[in-house]
């Protein structure tokens, strides 16, 4: 549920919505992956993994959609293709690295994200854009478990964070180590509430609730999955509840060995067709159907239904 926030001071109310209400359209995303993670010792905290993926790239894969990406911080080794930007000096803080990102962006629209989200997707990104465009407000935020504010989880119009963020360069002569408060005090904000997406990864215990979360019993298995097709450059959106059908049918019908290497003959066999999510239907629906005969045909029921020949 979201609410618009009360008008910063010396603001004025958001005025109404300027499009209809649900569109949401394109965006850009700017990526905040620096700092200096002094609550984990120092580690390189975007790469450390939860659920086997690094915590930047969990992050990058939510904001897949985006126009343009740009990541804030020294280039590494991404799951997918962005822009780098790096605020000046180097370490001069949140608000100099938002500057820096949002230069590269050119969209109406921009999600602001902070590097350290295990568990943001992208309807929660979807949620925001949509709760920005209905509000008319110059922001839409994600409030975490005890309400607070985190304008790291967030979508904001391009426009207005230029303005705000050259006011606060002029008032204060740069940007170099300015709270984020700074920032979002002059805009006009709505709120989402979501206490999961905004749950970010301070410390070791944080790190060590994220992979507790992920293994629990319903999420492991998209987890897995999502994993699984990040490590393999698979972009594919299939019904797995399909191939488990096929794995358990096969096992039942047939041998429990029989249950993975017909699910890999599947994939196999989708990939030499059209590739898609109907090619692997259809894959497994002629599995499905040659175990139901091979069981059929072993438990002594019909295998042709034709008479036996006249011995004569």
């Amino acid at each position: 549920m979201s609410h618009t926030a009360p008008a910063a001071p010396g603001s004025a109310e958001a005025p109404e919505p300027a499009t209809a209400p649900g569109a949401t359209g394109p965006y850009d995303a700017v990526v905040l992956a620096g700092g200096a993670a002094r609550r984990l010792g120092g580690a390189d905290k975007p790469g450390v993994q939860v659920g086997g993926r690094a915590l930047l790239d969990r992050v990058l894969a939510a904001c897949a959609g985006a126009a343009t990406t740009v990541v804030v911080a020294g280039p590494r080794p991404t799951a997918r293709p962005v822009r780098w930007a790096r605020e000046e000096p180097p370490g001069a803080g949140p608000v100099a690295a938002l500057d820096a990102g949002l230069r590269l962006t050119s969209a109406e629209h921009a999600v602001v994200l902070s590097a350290d989200l295990p568990f943001l997707e992208e309807p929660i990104l979807r949620r925001l854009l949509t709760a920005l465009r209905d509000s008319g407000a110059d922001g839409a935020l994600l409030t975490d478990a005890d309400g607070r504010d985190q304008p790291l989880v967030a979508a904001y119009r391009t426009t207005a964070l230029r303005h705000a963020l050259a006011d606060l360069a002029a008032a204060h002569d740069g940007l170099t180590g300015l709270p984020l408060r700074r920032l979002t005090g002059a805009l006009r904000l709505t709120r989402v509430e979501d206490p999961l997406g905004s749950f970010d990864c301070d410390t070791w215990d944080d790190i060590a609730h994220a992979r507790a979360r992920i293994r629990e019993h319903e999420h492991v298995l998209d987890e897995w999955i999502t994993t699984v097709k990040n490590e393999l450059g698979i972009d594919l959106d299939v019904d797995t509840q399909v191939l488990l059908d096929v794995a358990r049918d096969v096992a039942h019908g047939v041998a429990r060995p029989a249950a993975p290497l017909t699910t890999f003959l599947v994939g196999y066999a989708a990939a030499q067709g059209k590739g898609g999510p109907e090619a692997v239907a259809e894959a497994a629906r002629k599995a499905t159907e040659l175990a139901r005969r091979w069981e059929e045909e072993n438990n002594g029921g019909d295998t042709g239904g034709g008479s036996a020949p006249d011995a004569g």
